[in-house]
């Protein structure tokens, strides 16, 4: 277990909380792979990476390093200019 000096109960509920977002993210990975449409891959993409930056956080409490946080900061902040402008693209496409 790679959770530092936590009491038990804690460690348990974040390690927990780490498989059900793990085991959760197996259906977003089938529709990204399956499609049918490319806005459904989209949104597929925008769960997982949703997810990652879940268990970064998750990841960041179970070791107590702070630079995890930062890195799923990054990641979302990341993800949300994605989504904006694959929403833009969409809209362009669909109105022509």
């Amino acid at each position: 277990m790679i959770t530092a000096d936590l009491p038990a109960p804690l460690a348990v509920v974040l390690t927990i909380s780490a498989a059900a977002l793990t085991i959760g993210a197996a259906l977003p990975l089938y529709r990204l792979v399956r499609g049918p449409t490319l806005p459904d891959r989209a949104v597929a993409l925008d769960t997982l990476s949703a997810m990652l930056a879940g268990l970064l956080v998750l990841l960041s409490a179970m070791t107590e390093r702070v630079l995890f946080m930062s890195v799923a900061l990054l990641v979302a902040a990341v993800l949300f200019v994605g989504t904006v402008a694959f929403a833009a693209y969409v809209e362009r496409r669909v109105s022509r």
